[in-house]
């Protein structure tokens, strides 16, 4: 599932190809939506809340977009060729010079602007929200803590305490304030370090694709732990270790390493 940085980028993008435009095509591929014919729609902009898009119109409505594992939106030029199978996309929308192409998006809906808040509205505070400041932060803190007896890792991953964390994002937290990601979140020794650390790497990579934790642009140099299971600690040469964290569908691989984060594990 993509990092928040990675659907903030999406919503930048998108935001500065449409907003301003009146929509030529505006075609709703979801089976739920077939019916609905958004041209003539008039763009006022893209927002992303979290890991959710919100394409907002001049007539009162929101398209909504979340892109769950698989889920994207690519923008081309007029008459380009789509670098995903036709048959994937979901929503197209099209103004003068850019048509923006929504693929495998499983969760769409359109919906009066005004109740935008029922889908987004259980979020913790947004870690890429360009109003963040002292209040949000506070809430971050307050909600983390109270999930006192939560595993570190999977409290992280929890979109109701700080959304925009991912499962890389995860996993290197963890790594640079040397927790093991099984440590319970009323044993982490410095809760505010944990949100100034998440909002901190989501900020470092929001305006652009690739994303970096150990500050090199170099892939194979990029990450501290994230998927380098049985490969040699960069920072101790220890054997990075991968186990899966959390039960049933919401099981993700946890990246650690034993030395430079010493606690409970599997």
């Amino acid at each position: 599932m993509p990092e928040g940085d990675t659907v903030y980028l999406a919503g930048k993008r998108l935001h500065a190809a449409l907003a301003g435009h009146t929509l030529l095509r505006g075609e709703l591929r979801h089976p739920r939506l077939a019916e609905i014919d958004l041209t003539g729609a008039g763009v006022l902009g893209v927002v992303s809340v979290g890991k959710h898009l919100f394409t907002r119109f001049d007539d009162g409505r929101s398209l909504h977009s979340h892109f769950r594992m698989d889920g994207s939106w690519h923008l081309y030029r007029p008459g380009m060729h789509w670098r995903r199978p036709e048959y994937e996309a979901r929503a197209v929308l099209e103004v003068p010079e850019r048509v923006a192409v929504g693929f495998a998006l499983h969760d769409l809906e359109l919906l009066p602007t005004a109740e935008e808040a029922r889908l987004v509205g259980h979020l913790g505070p947004d870690l890429l929200d360009p109003a963040w400041g002292p209040a949000h932060e506070a809430e971050s803190l307050r909600r983390l803590a109270a999930r006192g007896r939560h595993e570190l890792g999977l409290a992280l991953l929890d979109q109701r305490v700080m959304a925009g964390v991912g499962n890389l994002y995860k996993t290197e937290i963890c790594f640079l304030l040397g927790l093991s990601p099984w440590t319970l979140v009323r044993d982490t020794p410095d809760l505010p370090a944990v949100v100034a650390c998440a909002r901190k790497l989501l900020l470092s990579n929001a305006d652009r694709p690739e994303q970096t934790t150990t500050g090199s642009m170099r892939p194979e140099e990029a990450h501290w732990v994230f998927e380098r299971g049985n490969r040699p600690c960069r920072r101790c040469r220890t054997r990075i270790r991968v186990a899966d964290q959390g039960a049933g569908i919401y099981a993700r691989p946890a990246y650690w390493c034993p030395t430079c984060q010493p606690g409970p594990h599997p």
